[in-house]
């Protein structure tokens, strides 16, 4: 689903296929020519789902947040955590539970308004309040639940000593927060007064007058679904705001119309914003000597699979449960579709097929979570991504001898380039291997997410990309059962109590401790098939010979600061 929230070490190696760029990041300013003009432009496929910290969970719209607001710490290119708006690394208690921020006095939004300690407890709680994906970002707090449920409107382990003092009484000891509050959702400080003068919670971001952070960057025009605009803040309080002197984001641009106005210079880049080129184009830059100078395909963390509805539907585990209610059950009425599905999809065929001969993807084995990840399983570990045709045909006339079960089965997905060649074989070897007609729901994201808002597919797309290299952060995001109810990270209501008190306890011990626990916890999710992991992804990109500094860390964008256009 998502993009995308938490971090520990980030020096991944995806054994992803590199293809040497001429105008990679880095490089010096030695002998430099820059361009005149420093506009800096590239397309998306979809607009952004929200520019709202409390709410983004994409990471298309990771990208835009990360410039235009401050946490108390941030990433840089190469995923170190650098202080942001906080003075120094925190204070923290010998028993884990007291972390104590020392905030720059400096931090002003881009209206002018200084930032404080107490802006920070309101947009921590209003995160809170508000609930969404990245909330758990928040919930390590000490009466953060309270806040989300409604219980309390204040954090109770969340204070104020003075204007540049904030002080956080965490519930349990949790190593992995520092990352958490270094990504660019959840925890980044908002102006109220601008908030509510744009209109409150639901209107603020519609109006650049009342878009305001405190990062580097500030949006100067916005016409939903067409385009966006950024430029530097002026005087910015956290120095230099680098050469670029606008950015210009076209929205409503398919894969193939992004790649042709790269070539006639339209771009400067494809590949920005998780919107990479299409597995066509990318084919076709490999393979042409001169393309291939503009290519770099990037390790990206990212898991895509089929998910299983587990309270509706033929897939069901528990049908009729509410969502974030226990869904284990020992004569699961739909394991043995959920496993049929998945051996009967050829991962090797798919991302051949679909993937540039596997360039952009690569076939997933080791279950949900990323191949070079902490946590992962191990080539070939998950059973159930083994193709068997044979064994998986046996399983579904089994489950479901009629074909009554699937009558009318579509596949939820969002539309492009890449996940249309994905689900069309997914469609076309169901067809083959099961002797089934699954239907094809695509859409735009939005959609899709507005949707899942609402209602769990019953069967669709999942997909997400790790934050940082932890476990945790694929468990407390996805697949936990305080995940499970309809509008958070859990699409799949999938509810395991007795592998949630597993991924408690490995949340609060360092990370060498935890790792068998969460490969427990893993493999629990595995035999239940709560996601058909199909492929491990990467990131393409294609960048303009003119262009320093653009790239990708396997997480997120280069940061805009560092990019400039050399004369062309």
């Amino acid at each position: 689903m998502t993009g995308s929230s938490k971090f520990r070490s980030l020096a991944i190696a995806l054994g992803a296929l590199f293809v040497v760029a001429a105008c990679g990041p880095g490089g010096g300013g030695n002998g430099e020519t820059l361009a005149a003009d420093q506009t800096f432009r590239f397309g998306l496929s979809n607009d952004v789902t929200s520019l709202d910290p409390a709410h983004v969970s994409s990471a298309v719209d990771i990208t835009f947040l990360n410039e235009v607001f401050t946490g108390l710490y941030r990433f840089d290119n190469n995923l170190k955590i650098q202080p942001d708006g906080a003075s120094a690394l925190p204070t923290i208690s010998a028993d884990g539970l007291t972390w104590t921020f020392a905030l720059r006095h400096d931090v002003v939004f881009s209206n002018g308004d200084k930032v404080t300690s107490a802006d920070w407890v309101w947009s921590w709680t209003r995160t809170l309040r508000l609930n969404d994906a990245y909330a758990s970002n928040l919930e390590a707090i000490k009466g953060a639940f309270d806040v989300e449920s409604g219980k309390s409107t204040t954090i109770s382990g969340l204070s104020a000593p003075d204007a540049y003092t904030l002080k956080a009484q965490l519930a349990a000891p949790a190593g992995y927060w520092l990352t958490q509050l270094a990504m660019p959702t959840a925890a980044e400080v908002l102006d109220q007064k601008a908030i509510t003068a744009g209109g409150g919670d639901d209107h603020w971001t519609e109006n650049v007058s009342s878009y305001i952070g405190s990062g580097p960057w500030k949006m100067t025009a916005r016409t939903p679904k067409q385009s966006m605009d950024f430029a530097p803040v002026k005087n910015w309080w956290g120095g230099d705001t680098g050469k670029l002197t606008a950015v210009h984001v076209d929205i409503g641009i398919d894969d193939v119309s992004r790649v042709k106005k790269f070539e006639s210079g339209g771009y400067e880049v494809v590949g920005m914003a998780n919107n990479g080129p299409g597995p066509d184009d990318v084919l076709r830059y490999k393979n042409d000597p001169t393309k291939s100078k503009l290519l770099t395909v990037f390790p990206g963390a990212r898991s895509t699979a089929l998910g299983f509805n587990f309270v509706k539907g033929p897939f069901a585990s528990k049908p009729g449960a509410k969502p974030g209610a226990d869904t284990t059950n020992p004569n699961d009425p739909g394991l043995d579709g959920r496993r049929a599905f998945s051996m009967a999809i050829d991962r090797a065929q798919l991302t051949d097929i679909a993937c540039a001969h596997s360039i952009t993807c690569q076939p997933a084995t080791g279950g949900p979570i990323s191949k070079g990840l902490q946590g992962y399983l191990g080539d070939g570990a998950d059973p159930y991504s083994k193709f068997d045709a044979q064994a998986a045909k046996a399983l579904y006339t089994k489950w479901d001898p009629t074909g009554s079960k699937v009558k009318g089965l579509e596949i939820r997905y969002n539309s492009n380039a890449g996940n249309d060649k994905v689900y069309a074989n997914v469609q076309a070897q169901l067809k083959q291997n099961l002797g089934i007609d699954v239907a094809l729901h695509p859409s735009d994201f939005p959609t899709l997410q507005r949707d899942r808002q609402q209602k769990l597919p019953i069967v669709g797309r999942e997909s997400w990309g790790a934050d940082y290299d932890h476990p945790q952060d694929w468990f407390d995001n996805l697949f936990t059962c305080a995940q499970a109810p309809i509008g958070k990270g859990n699409d799949q209501a999938y509810c395991n109590p007795a592998m949630d008190t597993i991924v408690a306890a490995a949340d609060a011990k360092p990370l060498a401790q935890a790792i068998p626990d969460y490969i427990t916890a893993q493999k629990m999710m595995v035999n239940d098939v709560v996601w058909a992991t199909m492929f491990y992804g990467t990131q393409s990109y294609m960048i303009a010979s003119y262009v320093r500094g653009a790239g990708y860390n396997s997480l997120y964008d280069f940061n805009w600061e560092g990019i400039r256009l050399l004369q062309h």
